[in-house]
């Protein structure tokens, strides 16, 4: 039985930097229901949310008569035609290459599509490195519920407690909290109070994002978890 910590990583955001291709993808799919003007400031609200989340929001919010599903298959379709311009963030594949060295069970929880997640693994070579992973398909909601960490694990076979989520937008910490799972916090957008909420209940947070993120601390301290 593998006693090392668990680690779940989140994708967009996290893992690869996927967040510019889910704005165009959104704005383009936006504007075929005839909502112009669609910024990267409004796309950043919903960092961290599942995409059937964020849709039902500005569905609501612009009043398009489209369901939600069409609107999920739209946007997914879009995103996929960018998707081959994925990259992962060189410190993170790092880190991922060091916690399989050193035998620790990973997986992703993302709340996109399945055939997001396969798109963005596999435009990265992150496919080899993380075969387990859960999608917002797999589970009934989206973060800041737990569902989707709680589903990783157990594919894992690893109680929440031997957990560590990598998250990097408050919605995903929270759900790391409610799953009962230490948490790394590398945030993607920057705050006025990093420190503070939503990030508050990380156990390990790099105020700097991805510039500052250091994969050896990280591993470090996911292995004193143990």
């Amino acid at each position: 039985m593998n006693t090392m910590p668990a680690v779940i990583f989140d994708l967009d955001g996290t893992l690869v930097d996927s967040e510019p291709l889910y704005y165009e993808a959104g704005r383009r799919t936006l504007e075929r229901y005839g909502v112009s003007g669609f910024t990267w400031e409004e796309h950043a609200q919903f960092i961290g949310i599942g995409t059937r989340e964020t849709l039902e929001t500005l569905r609501d919010r612009y009043r398009i008569g489209a369901p939600v599903e069409e609107l999920l298959a739209v946007k997914n379709r879009h995103y996929l035609e960018l998707a081959a311009a994925t990259e992962a963030f060189p410190a993170m594949r790092a880190f991922v290459e060091r916690l399989r060295a050193g035998g620790h069970p990973l997986a992703v929880a993302s709340g996109s599509s399945r055939s997001a997640i396969e798109t963005a693994l596999k435009a990265t070579g992150l496919d080899a490195l993380l075969p387990v992973y859960v999608s917002a398909e797999d589970v009934g909601r989206g973060k800041p519920e737990p569902d989707v960490f709680l589903a990783a694990a157990r594919l894992l076979s690893v109680g929440p407690g031997r957990c560590v989520v990598v998250e990097d937008a408050g919605p995903g910490v929270e759900a790391a909290r409610r799953a009962g799972m230490d948490c790394i916090a590398v945030p993607y957008v920057a705050g006025p109070s990093p420190d503070g909420e939503p990030f508050a209940s990380a156990g390990l947070l790099f105020r700097g994002g991805q510039p500052e993120f250091d994969a050896e601390r990280a591993y470090e301290w996911v292995a004193a978890q143990g």
